[in-house]
């Protein structure tokens, strides 16, 4: 206003003036400093903030102590931080303990798995030492029972011979009922699609129960349809064992009237339906325990095994048996008044008798006729030469495989019945041997062994052998399949095998790593694990195919291909595929070849996978 005023009077006064200007600007620029101070410093910090939260980083932000609402806001920003931060920690110690309980639950799992395949090792090599300690010598004492009973006995040594064959035979089904049940457990048994005669098989069965039937006073019936056929594709083993396994319980607990057998059969496009009934006039069974009776170990009453004897094993052996067949079992039964139990089961069609044989048969020379038998074991020596000897066919016995070959080197023989475990050279290595022999590439070779676990049969005939017997050995099978070789024979020159082409490797080892490369234990464990029920997959296929069951093809095709994908087969994961997607379409056919296919690729993955737990080169990577 003086400004003003003396500008007005004409008396302005420049330095007054600037003083005047300089004053006013450094208030201003005070005001200035104050207010980004107070206002925008803070906003900036507290952008700073947010971006770096952004990115990761809680850090609090500086505050200034104004008690505004900008103190208040940062304030609260960086309480927020401080929660944020404690939850991090939190969630990192939280992640830290995840993290260190798997690596100790993948450690604990892979200490199991090895510790569960050491486990079934174990358990498959105690069962294959107990196949083979056991058989061994009920193989003598059921011969040497046999070659007495031949003889001229007295009726009170008759009788006394009888009784010990019969306890032998019946400690012989115990041992046959615990293994059985221990392969069918583990998944290891497997049904043989062979040709046989049912009708002639049934009736064989009622004949065996005949004598004990008749022995308790039961009359024993057996009533088969003309519908039953003469001649099917199936497993004459394990359907004679179901059969003997329903006759056995009918006849043991029947204590008076009648045992009956009736048959009747219906053909299909996919085979022929097999209908089995054994009805008996016996105990029978309570309605609260027909739900139970197909359990292992269990019988319908606990006084059942004092009374009649017995593990509770059959009826559940024979339950699996028949739902491997792809079939059912039924009962019906009401105490006091007997049971009927009715079977079906799926047999194949059996095609013209010269196709199933391959040849007309032909008569061997009697120069031909001497046996060659190769066992260590002294009792089983006495029993088969007795027995070659009644039937008139000279032999010459071997102990050992370096005794066959010298005994072959030296004579004439139109037979081999060769031992498998023995000492200096086993069974095996010595038929591999006599192959390699142009002169003996021809000879025919059986295998009498006592041991009968899964597997066997095969490494028996991969080594060259023409045929396989368990002991221990039926006289009647023995010299059955001695008169088909000698007398009959039937059998045809092995073929010689053709150079294999390089094949894919089983596993693809590249992604196997990418799955599970750093437990590679875990990866070898899988596999193995995978191969035990591979044979009981492969089985249902085949049994799937012959009923020709679409959908259950595609299921199984497909659960058979999720299990190889998890283990990087990408062979059998294809064969798999390639199965399901012929069911799909109905090609039958097709899913035939596939399946034995997939057997293939299942030989050759299972090589492979012995061969790394080995360290050994396996067959399945040598052409890879």
């Amino acid at each position: 206003m003086a400004l003003a005023h003396d500008a007005a009077m004409g008396r302005f006064d420049f330095w007054k003036g600037a003083l005047l200007t300089a004053v006013v600007a450094g208030v201003g620029l005070i005001i200035g400093r104050f207010t980004v101070r107070l206002l925008v410093r803070p906003l900036e910090q507290f952008r700073e903030g947010l971006a770096a939260v952004r990115e990761g980083r809680l850090t609090p932000i500086p505050v200034n102590r104004t008690s505004d609402e900008m103190a208040f806001l940062g304030e609260s920003f960086n309480r927020m931080i401080e929660q944020l931060s404690a939850s991090q920690q939190e969630v990192r110690r939280h992640q830290e303990l995840l993290e260190q309980r798997i690596r100790e639950r993948t450690e604990a799992l892979e200490v199991a798995m090895k510790r569960a395949l050491a486990a079934s090792e174990a358990k498959s090599e105690f069962l294959a030492n107990v196949s083979h300690e056991l058989r061994t010598p009920m193989s003598g004492l059921l011969g040497m029972l046999d070659i007495l009973l031949d003889g001229d006995l007295r009726a009170e040594q008759r009788d006394q011979v009888e009784t010990a064959q019969n306890c032998a035979n019946s400690l012989l089904a115990l041992l046959n009922d615990i293994l059985d049940h221990s392969k069918i457990e583990a998944g290891k048994m497997i049904l043989e699609q062979i040709p046989f005669d049912p009708r002639g098989l049934l009736e064989e069965c009622v004949k065996a129960l005949a004598g004990q039937a008749r022995k308790k006073g039961i009359e024993v019936r057996c009533e088969l349809g003309d519908d039953v056929p003469a001649s099917a594709v199936g497993d004459p083993l394990r359907i004679r064992q179901i059969v003997n396994n329903l006759l056995n319980n009918a006849v043991k607990f029947t204590e008076r009237g009648w045992v009956r057998l009736a048959a009747s059969a219906q053909a299909g496009d996919d085979g022929v339906t097999l209908t089995i009934a054994v009805e008996d006039t016996g105990v029978g069974i309570p309605e609260e325990k027909l739900g139970t009776i197909f359990e292992k170990f269990t019988q319908a009453d606990g006084s059942t095994s004092r009374r009649y004897g017995g593990t509770g094993l059959g009826l559940a052996i024979t339950q699996r048996l028949v739902t491997m067949h792809g079939g059912r079992i039924e009962v019906e039964s009401e105490a006091g008044r007997g049971a009927t139990f009715r079977v079906t089961v799926l047999l194949g069609k059996a095609g013209s008798t010269a196709a199933a044989q391959g040849a007309e048969p032909r008569l061997r020379s009697q120069g031909s006729l001497q046996v060659l038998v190769v066992e260590d074991n002294l009792v089983n020596q006495r029993v088969i030469t007795a027995l070659l000897k009644k039937n008139g066919y000279a032999f010459t016995v071997a102990c050992n495989g370096v005794e066959a070959l010298a005994a072959l080197e030296q004579g004439e023989f139109g037979l081999v019945l060769m031992d498998v475990q023995m000492p200096v050279m086993d069974g095996l290595e010595a038929t591999r041997r006599i192959r390699q022999r142009a002169r003996w590439r021809h000879l025919p070779v059986v295998a009498m062994t006592a041991h009968a676990m899964t597997g066997d049969r095969d490494r028996c005939l991969q080594s060259g052998m023409n045929a396989y017997l368990a002991k221990p050995v039926n006289a009647a099978q023995l010299m059955g399949m001695v008169d088909s070789y000698l007398r009959m024979s039937t059998a045809q020159p092995l073929p010689l095998r053709e150079p294999k082409a390089k094949a894919p490797t089983p596993i693809n080892e590249k992604l196997a790593a990418q799955r599970l490369g750093s437990h590679p234990a875990l990866l070898q464990g899988m596999q193995q694990l995978f191969l035990e029920f591979a044979p009981e997959q492969v089985q249902r296929l085949k049994l799937a195919a012959g009923r020709r069951d679409t959908g259950a093809l595609e299921r199984e095709a497909g659960q058979v291909r999720t299990a190889a994908e998890h283990i990087s087969a990408t062979q059998v994961e294809k064969c798999a595929s390639e199965i399901a997607a012929a069911a799909a379409v109905g090609r039958l056919e097709q899913v035939q070849a596939d399946i034995g296919r997939l057997e293939q690729e299942l030989t050759r993955l299972s090589d492979r996978v012995a061969g790394q737990a080995t360290g050994e080169p396996s067959t399945a990577t040598a052409g890879d």
